[in-house]
């Protein structure tokens, strides 16, 4: 089978679209035929890693796994003896978080883990465009106590991430601003948002409002610079370790000062959330949210775009072109 493949650590160029051997299924894994994947910054961020406690995860001199990709739609071409919840022709989506493995033309995942029967109303490839943004936006939404009805503001709300945790915050019922470029202003107010900020021109730190949550989704702020558009009690969310990593530190710390506080949930991918995406989809309550498709032989320049930081939504890979 043909997989992009990268035995060292670097800029994309360190990726190889090679033939290597196609995977056989164990007892309790299924062998899944990739329709289409994603680049995402999490595969950048294991390419060429900017942290070392990356390093610590994902091999510390070079990749532990050698094919990236953590996001799939595909078909079920292949089962174990003791799989039990799919059959052969199964159409497939979900995640393959800590193991990576999607940028290729097969994959073997165990039938328990983050994987479910694809949404009726979407196509491979933009069922391939939700998994991921959807399960790390999860991951801060479930944090929200959404009886009270809170205000959010979403930094970074065009990305993969931060559009899943704009529509879902609506879902739920908040109040939301996003923050966005001028281009995609309108996307966003299609996707629920309540008011919109453009960082282009107004530096959403000075917006003179307060809110319960700001979930900065690209990192590129900090919670001393959101703190005075934070309630008394308000919390920062960040998807990323900040300055120093300082953000787990935080975490640990500001919750004690009973005041302004951090969160920086751990996220851990589940079935059970995979099986809530698809009834969501199906009942037209998300959209996902594609910004470019590439093939896989064009890996490098895809994920070359995903570095640029300039992407909304998702950036597909389309394994079968066919």
């Amino acid at each position: 089978m043909k997989a992009s493949i990268n035995t060292i650590y670097g800029p994309p160029e360190v990726l190889q679209v090679l033939e290597v051997d196609k995977p056989i299924p164990k007892d309790d894994e299924v062998l899944i035929k990739i329709h289409a994947s994603t680049v995402n910054r999490t595969d950048t961020g294991f390419r060429n890693p900017e942290y070392f406690i990356v390093r610590l995860v994902g091999g510390l001199f070079k990749p532990k796994n050698k094919i990236l990709g953590s996001e799939l739609a595909g078909e079920v071409e292949a089962i174990g003896k003791d799989v039990k919840i799919f059959k052969v022709g199964d159409q497939v989506f979900g995640l393959s978080t800590y193991k990576f493995g999607t940028h290729a033309e097969y994959i073997c995942v165990q039938e328990e883990k983050a994987i479910t029967l694809k949404p009726n109303n979407m196509s491979y490839q933009e069922a391939a465009a939700v998994p991921d943004g959807m399960f790390l936006a999860y991951s801060n939404i479930k944090k929200i106590d959404f009886t009270k009805n809170p205000k959010i503001l979403v930094n970074g709300a065009t990305g993969s991430i931060g559009s899943a945790t704009l529509q879902l915050a609506k879902h739920f019922g908040a109040e939301v601003t996003a923050v966005g470029n001028t281009k995609n202003l309108e996307l966003l107010k299609s996707l629920g948002a309540d008011h919109v900020i453009d960082y282009s021109k107004e530096d959403f730190t000075q917006c003179g409002q307060l809110f319960d949550f700001v979930l900065d989704v690209v990192g590129k702020s900090s919670f001393f610079k959101c703190k005075k558009i934070l309630k008394p009690k308000g919390i920062y969310i960040s998807s990323e370790l900040g300055y120093l990593s300082q953000n787990i530190y935080l975490a640990l710390f500001t919750p004690l000062l009973f005041g302004k506080k951090v969160l920086f949930p751990i996220p851990k991918d589940t079935k059970k959330d995979m099986e809530f995406f698809k009834e969501l989809i199906e009942a037209g309550k998300y959209k996902a949210v594609i910004d470019r498709t590439y093939r896989l032989d064009q890996i490098i320049e895809a994920t070359k775009y995903v570095e640029t930081g300039e992407k909304t939504g998702n950036v597909v890979i389309s394994v079968i072109t066919t």
